[in-house]
């Protein structure tokens, strides 16, 4: 065993006492991350060797226009435990929900936290940014939303919004949206990673701040910022009722006969069809099977989608973007055949013997001015 796999054995089992999980635990929670992530064989081993050796990385943590959401998702994460992922994979240096100082006092350990991890340091940002009158309806310590957020995305390696409020707009944009409520990108003037969702699935966040300690980035996007890993497929298509709307079976209204069966909720104004997540792969709350909307009997609302969520009535019906359900459906139960019996199969013949007969004959006699007379094939004249 060479030098450096020594070393970072020791640095793995020094980990296993920090952060109180077994060394096969930490190794799944890399792999799972990994393959989450979609990255190549060997990147749990990269991922594992970063979050035991490299400096964790600042995190200032910003509060805007929200219910705090987010923040609650990332409290119930369970690989790690919340505790774990701030002492042991992140420094959260500014947090005003988790914060024991407050006032003066929190305002101060920002500015602290920013000047000494100038230009190293992760802005997250949660909640919507209000625009309208210079931003005068949200302040933090004397500065607008807008002033505090330009303030710290200034000296960040990088900038992420969570949730969809700071990806979008969210809930505080919605018409008539009185004040001016903006996305994170929209204020900074510029494109950033966004992990929208109502809340989003705490893991997204956890595997893009891995991501960005291991390799130095953040990990690809698409072309509204979003993580590819988790937002490039469309919930329906990982949807565990998915094979009921191929077979045409959907509740029609909640309670009936197809909603207790766990038919397709489209009907009912799902919008996993046009909306991007990896809900259904990854579910919410690690408490098993399930554990999401869709799982629970409830429509999708299209919380990550922009345009969807928030902009669309619940119950209206979404717009089909991949996939249609079929024109003729397959009956729910189908029964099963039996074989024909003797008796039939020998009438089914003789029925069409004599098709096959008066079809001979007819032809015969086409073009012929004479009356065809019911005959028997042996006795048969014509008159």
């Amino acid at each position: 065993m060479d030098k450096n796999t020594i070393e970072s054995s020791l640095n793995i089992e020094a980990l296993e006492d920090r952060l109180g999980i077994s060394r096969r635990s930490f190794m799944k929670l890399c792999a799972a991350m990994a393959a989450t992530m979609g990255l190549p064989a060997g990147a749990d081993a990269a991922i594992a060797e970063a979050v035991a050796t490299k400096q964790r990385p600042s995190v200032i943590w910003l509060h805007f226009q929200e219910c705090t959401g987010c923040t609650e998702s990332l409290l119930r994460a369970e690989h790690p435990t919340l505790e774990k992922l701030i002492l042991d994979i992140i420094s959260l240096d500014y947090h005003e929900t988790l914060f024991a100082a407050a006032g003066h006092q929190a305002e101060a350990a920002r500015r602290a936290a920013m000047k000494a991890n100038k230009g190293k340091y992760l802005l997250v940002v949660e909640g919507a940014i209000p625009t309208k009158d210079n931003g005068i309806y949200c302040k933090v310590g004397g500065q607008t939303a807008m002033e505090m957020l330009k303030e710290c995305a200034a000296d960040a390696a990088a900038v992420v919004a969570i949730g969809s409020c700071a990806s979008w707009g969210g809930m505080p944009s919605t018409p008539p949206n009185p004040t001016g409520a903006s996305s994170a990108g929209e204020v900074l003037g510029k494109v950033i990673p966004n992990i929208p969702g109502c809340p989003p699935n705490p893991y997204n966040f956890l595997s893009t701040v891995v991501h960005f300690l291991t390799f130095g980035k953040l990990p690809e996007v698409d072309n509204l910022g979003r993580p590819k890993f988790a937002y490039s497929r469309l919930i329906h298509e990982n949807c565990e009722r998915r094979a009921h709307f191929d077979a045409g079976r959907f509740a029609m209204e909640f309670g009936d006969d197809g909603h207790r069966k766990g038919y397709c909720l489209y009907k009912l104004g799902c919008k996993g069809p046009e909306t991007y997540a990896n809900c259904p792969a990854i579910l919410f709350g690690d408490v098993g099977n399930a554990s999401w909307p869709v799982g629970t009997g409830h429509p999708c609302i299209g919380c990550t989608e922009k345009g969807v969520g928030f902009a669309k009535p619940i119950h209206q019906l979404a717009v089909l973007k991949t996939m249609y359900p079929p024109v003729g459906f397959p009956r729910v139960i189908e029964e099963r055949g039996k074989g024909a019996t003797l008796g039939a199969t020998a009438l089914t013949a003789a029925i069409a013997g004599a098709a096959v007969g008066a079809g001979a004959m007819l032809a015969k006699n086409l073009g012929k001015n004479v009356e065809i007379q019911q005959t028997t094939p042996v006795e048969g004249k014509q008159s």
